[in-house]
């Protein structure tokens, strides 16, 4: 499938999916640069919250691109390979510790700074996914709620950020074994909390998330010794 012209109208809407809209307003405002902002892994019980940077070349942007929630396994892997033959990409995680210290929502916040900042370049404006913009950020900023629906670039760094997570806890199972981490990725299944009973928390869980706490107390308690 070919990429649209500019000219086109399927350039700047889509009948199911984000557009160019955002980015094009800020670009014709003669800020050239502009990049897309998402995390992925506020939910889980394990690892680190991911945060992606994405500066789309407007000439080449992958066709298909949507939220990563949207979009099956294989799909993301598709587009993730070609987001980064195209586009200007930087990824950063915030650890389970320092999401225990700062809470979850200003650890995302954190990353997707981060994520900015990595990408190098003289970011003219960011585009962030929901209803916050970072503090500290080295650029101007938006924030779209539900941006992964609406902004092609949002959308890219909702891609990039899921599939950069997945690969680090698939790779993490092997390192803490029996809690199924490259299934479930830490997110609150039912194994997943049986198994944070039975063994307990690791080094990668968030003991500041109740299920969490819940099975660090039991393993501590002396009638489950």
């Amino acid at each position: 499938m070919a990429i649209p012209p500019r000219d086109s109208p399927h350039f700047f809407s889509t009948a199911d999916g984000p557009d160019f809209s955002e980015e094009l307003a800020v670009i014709n405002r003669g800020t050239p640069l502009v990049c897309g902002v998402d995390e992925a892994g506020r939910g889980p019980l394990a690892g680190p919250v991911t945060a992606a940077a994405v500066v789309l070349d407007p000439d080449q942007i992958p066709p298909g691109l949507n939220d990563s929630k949207k979009l099956s396994e294989a799909k993301r892997q598709l587009l993730f390979a070609a987001i980064l033959a195209h586009s200007t990409v930087s990824v950063a995680h915030v650890c389970a510790h320092t999401i225990d210290q700062i809470n979850i929502r200003e650890a995302s916040l954190l990353a997707m700074k981060q994520a900015v900042e990595g990408l190098n370049l003289d970011i003219g404006y960011a585009l962030i996914d929901g209803n916050a913009v970072p503090h500290g950020l080295p650029c101007p900023a938006s924030a779209l709620v539900k941006g992964d629906g609406r902004s092609l670039s949002i959308a890219a760094a909702s891609i990039v950020a899921k599939v950069m997570r997945d690969r680090l806890m698939t790779r993490a199972d092997a390192r803490y074994p029996g809690y199924g981490l490259a299934g479930h990725k830490g997110y609150p299944t039912k194994a997943h909390r049986d198994a944070l009973m039975h063994i307990g928390p690791s080094a990668l869980h968030r003991l500041s998330f109740a299920p969490v706490a819940a099975a660090s107390k039991a393993k501590k308690s002396p009638a489950s010794r």
